[in-house]
This record gives C-alpha cells, structure tokens and sequence, in this order.
C-alpha cells in the first residue's frame, strides 16, 4: 500500500543484524565476556559454600594436578601476577587449604602444596562446580558445550611463531 509507513525492521532489507553489536570487530569480546559473565556467576555461587573464591580453585586445580610448585610456576601456570600468586597463597594457607614446604637442596625455595583439608575441599567443591557449569551451558547441546570447550582451547592456545 502506497500511504503505509515503510517497515522499520530494517535487518531484513539492508542485512545490518538486529543487535549493533554483532556487526562490530569487537562483536567476538562482548560475546565472549557476556558468556564468561555468565560461567563466573555460577561459578562463584557453587564456591561460595566452601569459603573460596575462582582465584583459589584456579590455583588449587594446578596443584592438585602438577603437585607442588613453587610460587613462580604458580605464575606462569595461572597468568597472575607474583603480587597476585602470593596473596591468593597466603588466602589458602590462612584457609588450611595449602601451605608453603621447603625445597630440599634449596633454602630459599618454597613449594606450595595442598594440605589433605585442601584436597578433601578442592574434590567437594569441583563436584560442587559440576551442576553450575551444566546449568551455566544449558542453552547448548551436549555436542555443543563439546565442541564450545574446543573451539575456546584451540583460541587460547599458543601460537608458534614461525621459526
């Protein structure tokens, strides 16, 4: 009809998306911290039970699996800070959950390890984790969480450079 207003969805004619943002370069971030937002939330309501916080259970679950490290391969396993590693170190042992043992044949060396309170915690809390990531993902597939998690490992991976 000629005296009718034209349509003001103009994502079907012109092909800009509905949302401005996903025509951005910067599309890719927002979503990606809108996720994260998301996983943190129900991260931390899962952790809060047990008295700790992402930081800890990050540092936690390099322990449990590597065994003890020292405060700099905390660092370089985690991508804190040193300022970060020993605040979140001295949290945990403060919390029974780690403590700080020296290094045989090196005096100022100190290894951190997980106490057995820290253990029994750390395998509480994960299982506790378990049901706050599925809801966290529960817009996805099975498949697609799968594939999500891959998809994400293969982004943060490091890059070779060329030789």
């Amino acid at each position: 009809m000629p005296n009718e207003p034209a349509s003001t969805d103009q994502s079907a004619t012109s092909g800009t998306p509905e949302n401005p943002e996903e025509a951005s370069p910067f599309a890719i971030g927002l979503l990606l911290r809108r996720a994260h937002d998301r996983v943190a939330a129900a991260m931390d309501g899962a952790l809060a039970p047990f008295g700790i916080e992402r930081r800890h259970l990050m540092v936690m679950m390099r322990l449990h699996a590597s065994g003890p490290l020292s405060q700099r391969d905390l660092v370089e396993h985690t991508n804190h800070d040193k300022a970060s590693i020993v605040r979140i170190v001295d949290d945990l042992e403060r919390l029974d959950l780690a403590s700080r043992q020296l290094v045989p044949g090196d005096r100022r060396l100190r290894a951190v390890t997980l106490t057995e309170h820290g253990r029994e915690v750390f395998a509480q809390a994960h299982q506790a984790a378990e049901p706050a990531a599925s809801a966290a993902t529960a817009p996805l597939t099975a498949a697609q969480a799968q594939q999500l998690q891959r998809l994400l490992r293969t982004m943060v991976a490091p890059v070779n450079p060329p030789a």
